[in-house]
């Protein structure tokens, strides 16, 4: 069981993002990047203050989501122009919605063994 932190919102993300097959968290203390096969499908950052994950997407959303809700979401510096797509964590962030982009990076870095597995999981 995951020893639970003093940050309600990185708790929440690890609870998504470890319950994934395979998946490990790793990088610096408050911003922890979650992986699988040694590659990061999700990262949280801290900017000014404020939280904020970043995931990939897949081809075409990131335009879909920024235009749609730019107070929500947004392109991240460095990884954005590969896709990524940056959402902010506040206190009325849509977690149902949060963990769909989740699990799309997840599923865009998993191995097809992994991705069968949490097929398995929610079926």
């Amino acid at each position: 069981m995951m020893a639970m932190s003093d940050d309600p919102v990185l708790d929440q993300l690890r609870a998504i993002c470890l319950a994934l097959p395979d998946a490990v968290e790793s990088g610096g203390v408050g911003d922890p990047t979650f992986k699988v096969r040694d590659r990061i499908f999700a990262m949280r950052h801290q900017v000014e203050g404020r939280s904020s994950l970043w995931c990939k997407a897949p081809p075409g959303l990131q335009e879909v989501l920024v235009n749609h809700d730019p107070e929500q979401f947004f392109v991240p510096p460095y990884v954005g122009q590969h896709g990524w797509v940056g959402v902010w964590l506040d206190p009325a962030a849509d977690w149902p919605h949060i963990e769909k982009l989740i699990v799309d990076s997840y599923r865009m870095t998993a191995s097809r063994r992994q991705i069968a597995i949490l097929d398995s999981r929610q079926g």
